[in-house]
């Protein structure tokens, strides 16, 4: 047994020596015949992947890797290499050319594939024998056991095992070996093609994509361009026709001034010859009168001289109505015969008073009293921006068919004006008292007045008459003073059967007035005091249609319950510049208008807006605090098929309100002025409702949206992209 195992590794020393000689040998020819380094790396490479050698390193990258080529054979390569390509591998300071093989150590193989470096270890066979033996440039061991490794012979041969079949099954093996590295090699070509097919082909892809966005982006600039030019076009549009319209405007008041201007001339002429012909025939009637008295003297005939109509007693009558510019020149003298009281038909007006058919202006004229007119047909007289301080009884005695008396902007007291100044005006409608000293009400107007204005006055008090006998007055106004519901009488309201009109703005009201006609539609009580609105505060107004309630102390918690939601007329509040933090509850069920800008509104309560019929169409809830929490997915239930115009601008919301896009009706949106930084597809406009555009404009301004992600189906529902508002956005 001994001699047999010494014999077998005799064999395989001799047989090692005898490879180690034939690696030397064509390096040597290939020194002789004057082969360079470059050609020796191939052939050394090529010689590697013929036999399957694999040479140490020693650690040191590229030196012990070269070294380790010079004593390999040079056989042809099996791997189609082609140098030359732009794609290639550096590995340890060495270039290599695209698909090349090579090992860098034992049991490893690296190849080069479209630029990157792909290695992978050969994993050795596991022996099942005593004695393994590791043959030199080989990576795997193999067995030398004759027990397992080599088949026994039967014969009386002295040695057990053959050494020419070892050595044959070794040749084998490593034949094997090459043949499974060499498709193993092959398999890792393909695999690496296959990865660089595909990596093309995402390129190729990403680079479909760049164009198609950048064509994409080229569109939407285009389009932006389009859109502005024709916004520049219908401004320039809109302006040469404010400037036609002005031009239009001027044309017409100059041509209405030069109207006025002659009516004004022709009305002086025909008062001028009505004043002539007055004159001549009082000359004929004195002429006639001496010739009737000689005959009487005569005594030729008895005759009865003719009855004069006796005039009825009047004002005493006043001088002939001139132009300002005649107003000096003296008048001819009639003779000594002249009577002492000459009747006039008409006056003179003042300087700084023009007339022009029926109405006579004497505005900032600086008058300190009505001056005295006798005109019958006059309808209208304007005295406003003058100094009057007083109105006496019979001031308006030679005008009385007034209908419309201004006399706004005066020094008029309470204490100037006499209890019967205005009596004998029949039909006096409209009285402006607007920017005096009035305390109180004057007392014995006209029952036929329809229209009263007493604004910025000093009115403090209105007693239980102050509007006796004003049955017919629908227009009230008494803004500017020093009114409360302390020092209004609740019965003051009761004799205005037919008032619907009533301002009292700028006073000094904590509550709504108590007592308010019935008949009552128009009720403007913005910038007083008001607190609190109680149950009882609209029960008898029940034709009530608008009310005006901004800049006040009110807030949601000071509203009742009951104050207005039975209200059946009730289409318009306005609640602006109070002190709501939230939609207020128990709004009326047939309202239609709603403002609360100004507010500190945080919050839209769910089905706040659900009990009103048919619902609500105007929603103003700009400048506020609402945020992207305040706004519930019920808050605008109800108002979905009916609202028309949505102004949430200037608040803190960072994207559209949950429910816009289901306003079917919705007109007019605003939403500039937030912090909305996205717009999704269906944010504004629902892609699956196939009905017609319907919003009219658009504004998303002063948030922080970039155009270019907006979705290209965002604003499908808008019946023109001019009509989107977007810029300016923002810095972020």
């Amino acid at each position: 047994m001994r001699l047999n195992l010494i014999l077998v590794l005799s064999i395989f020393v001799c047989l090692t020596f005898s490879l180690a000689e034939d690696q030397r040998r064509p390096l040597t020819r290939g020194r002789r015949r004057g082969v360079g380094p470059k050609r020796a790396r191939k052939q050394t490479y090529n010689a590697v992947l013929q036999q399957g050698k694999m040479p140490e390193g020693n650690g040191q990258d590229g030196s012990i890797f070269i070294e380790s080529y010079k004593n390999t054979k040079e056989p042809k390569p099996n791997y189609d290499v082609t140098p030359g390509k732009t794609e290639h591998c550096v590995f340890r300071g060495i270039t290599m050319f695209d698909t090349m093989v090579w090992s860098p150590k034992p049991c490893v193989t690296c190849l080069c594939s479209s630029g990157e470096v792909v290695c992978d270890q050969i994993k050795c066979p596991v022996l099942r024998c005593q004695l393994k033996f590791q043959p030199f440039g080989e990576c795997c061991p193999i067995c030398i056991d004759p027990v397992l490794d080599v088949p026994e012979y039967s014969g009386d041969s002295p040695v057990p095992n053959n050494p020419i079949k070892l050595d044959t099954e070794i040749s084998q093996r490593q034949t094997d070996r090459k043949e499974r590295q060499k498709k193993e090699g092959e398999e890792r070509i393909r695999k690496n093609d296959a990865e660089r097919k595909l990596r093309k082909k995402q390129k190729k892809e990403e680079a479909e994509r760049k164009r198609k966005s950048k064509e994409e982006k080229a569109a939407r600039e285009k389009e932006d361009e389009q859109r502005r030019l024709q916004e520049e076009e219908e401004e320039k549009v809109a302006a040469e026709e404010r400037r036609r319209r002005m031009k239009e405007q001027q044309r017409v008041e100059e041509e209405r001034a030069r109207r006025l201007e002659m009516e004004q001339r022709e009305m002086l002429r025909a008062l001028e010859e009505a004043s002539e012909r007055a004159q001549e025939e009082r000359l004929r009637g004195d002429e006639a009168t001496e010739e009737e008295e000689v005959v009487l003297l005569r005594g030729d005939v008895f005759q009865m001289p003719p009855a004069q109509p006796t005039a009825a007693p009047g004002p005493p009558p006043l001088p002939p109505l001139q132009k300002p510019s005649e107003a000096g020149e003296e008048e001819p003298e009639l003779g000594e015969e002249e009577p002492e009281h000459t009747e006039m038909v008409t006056t003179m007006l003042p300087p700084g008073c023009s007339i022009s058919d029926v109405i006579i202006t004497c505005e900032n004229a600086k008058l300190t009293n009505i001056p005295p007119l006798s005109i019958p047909e006059l309808k209208s007289l304007s005295l406003q921006g003058n100094e009057i301080k007083t109105i006496p009884a019979g001031a308006f005695n030679g005008i009385p068919n007034l209908e419309w008396i201004d006399l706004g902007k005066n020094k008029i007291l309470s204490s100037g004006i006499d209890p019967q100044a205005f009596k004998g005006l029949k039909f006096l409608s409209r009285l402006y008292l607007d920017g005096n000293l009035l305390e109180q009400i004057p007392s014995e107007l006209p029952s036929t007045l329809q229209e009263l204005k007493i604004n910025e006055n000093n009115l403090k008090e209105i007693e239980e008459n102050s509007f006796e006998g004003l049955s017919s007055l629908v227009t009230l106004e008494m803004e500017g003073n020093l009114l409360s519901e302390g020092n209004v009488n609740p019965q003051a309201f009761k004799p205005l059967k037919e008032l619907t009109y009533l301002r009292l703005s700028r006073n000094y009201f904590r509550t709504i007035p108590q007592g308010l006609p019935a008949s009552l539609q128009e009720l403007y009580l913005e910038n007083n005091r008001i607190e609190e609105i109680s149950e009882t505060a609209f029960n008898d107004t029940t034709n009530i249609n608008v009310v005006v309630l901004q800049h006040n102390k009110l807030d949601e918690s000071r509203i009742a319950p009951l104050a207005w939601i039975n209200q059946r007329n009730l289409e318009s509040i306005d609640l602006s510049h109070n002190n709501f933090y939230l939609v207020p509850s128990f709004l009326p069920k047939s309202l239609v208008h709603l403002v609360l800008a100004g507010n500190q509104i945080e919050r839209i309560p769910g089905y706040v807006f659900a009990h009103m019929e048919p619902g609500l169409e105007y929603l103003y809830l700009s400048y506020n605090k609402l945020d992207g929490e305040g706004i519930e997915p019920e808050s605008f239930f109800g108002t979905f098929s009916t609202m028309t115009e949505l102004c949430l601008d200037h608040n803190e919301l960072t994207a559209v309100p949950i429910g816009v896009n289901e306003m079917t009706a919705l007109h007019f949106l605003r939403l500039n002025s937030n912090k909305i930084r996205h717009i999704n597809e269906d944010a504004i406009c629902d892609p699956l409702n196939d009905n017609d555009s319907h919003l009219v404009a658009l504004r998303l301004e002063n948030n922080f949206i970039d155009s270019r992600k907006i979705p290209p189906t965002a604003f499908s529902c808008v019946r023109s992209y001019s009509s989107v508002v977007l810029k300016p956005q923002r810095i972020k």
